[in-house]
């Protein structure tokens, strides 16, 4: 099967700028994210030998989401102005190297990259996501895997259905549900009272899906949890349809307009200008092959998982 490779780009970027220590230009150009970017990228591409890349935004307007519940994600803070001069470089690399990039207005990058996936099912490719945030993880399935860094820039996670399933202990797909009865922080909306993790996945257990679980609310047990259900009813619907990521926005997208064909002269004159040398000499060294396409052992054995 072919290898289509998705970044979400707003992920990849905020966890570049918080691993990696400020460093600037001469000319006093920050770019600590846009290397770190590049990097974790460049890990990916020599990880999973795609034939296709692609990378997808959130954009500053509001989602459907935030129509849906005002408060989401409120209380996350102002991206940093170090941060938001580094996205317009980082879309600069990616226009050099023709790796295309999606954003849509009203919809966040997991949806984007959601539709992508359930769009190229069935066109004998395999997906696999790169991304830092683990909501993603819903998307999993047999032919959509999912990457993670794990410390820092250095190592890379691999989850599969099996590992989604010995990790949460719950199915792919259960993970809006649970959600749903926790509630998430990070995005600001509630779940049921008092549920946290454990409750959360006996239930899901149990019952399977919300909606089974209120079907069959009276066969819960536990009095405390089945009164927490009743009265949070509205907040835990609402939290679940927050939760699941949409596979059916409209917008255009071509598969072979993101096949991949190696860095090039271009991206080579980007490194230099950011003073990129160490990329400059793994990727465009006379006497080596460019690292990008190179694969070692143990990276055949981890995708051979797969």
């Amino acid at each position: 099967m072919k290898t289509l490779l998705l970044i979400d780009g707003n992920a990849l970027i905020h966890r570049a700028f918080h691993a990696i220590p400020e460093f600037k230009t001469k000319e006093g150009v920050q770019t600590n994210a846009v290397y770190g970017f590049i990097t974790m990228l460049s890990k990916a591409i020599e990880m999973t030998s795609p034939v296709y890349v692609a990378v997808c935004f959130d954009t500053p307007a509001p989602t459907f989401r935030k129509k849906m519940f005002i408060q989401y994600q409120i209380q996350r803070p102002v991206i940093k102005e170090e941060m938001r001069t580094q996205f317009p470089l980082i879309r600069e690399f990616l226009k050099s190297a023709n790796i295309p990039y999606f954003e849509k207005e009203g919809y966040e990058a997991d949806d984007l990259i959601g539709t992508i996936a359930k769009k190229i099912k069935t066109e004998d490719t395999k997906t696999f996501i790169f991304t830092g945030d683990k909501d993603i993880l819903q998307l999993v399935n047999d032919t959509t895997f999912v990457i993670t860094p794990k410390k820092g820039l250095s190592e890379i996670k691999l989850y599969d259905i099996k590992q989604v399933q010995e990790t949460f202990h719950i199915s792919p797909a259960q993970i809006p549900d649970i959600k749903a009865l926790m509630g998430d922080p990070a995005d600001n909306y509630k779940g049921g009272y008092g549920i946290g993790p454990k409750t959360a996945s006996s239930l899901i257990g149990q019952f399977g899906s919300i909606d089974a679980l209120y079907t069959h609310l009276q066969e819960v047990k536990n009095q405390r949890v089945r009164k927490t259900l009743e009265k949070d009813k509205e907040h835990i619907l609402l939290s679940k349809e927050l939760a699941h990521i949409v596979q059916n926005v409209e917008f255009p997208f071509s598969l072979e307009d993101c096949r991949f064909r190696q860095y090039n002269e271009k991206v080579k004159d980007f490194f230099l200008r950011f003073e990129f040398y160490s990329l400059v000499k793994r990727f465009f060294a006379k006497d080596q092959k460019t690292a990008i396409s190179k694969n070692t052992q143990k990276e055949k054995e981890q995708l051979g998982l797969f």
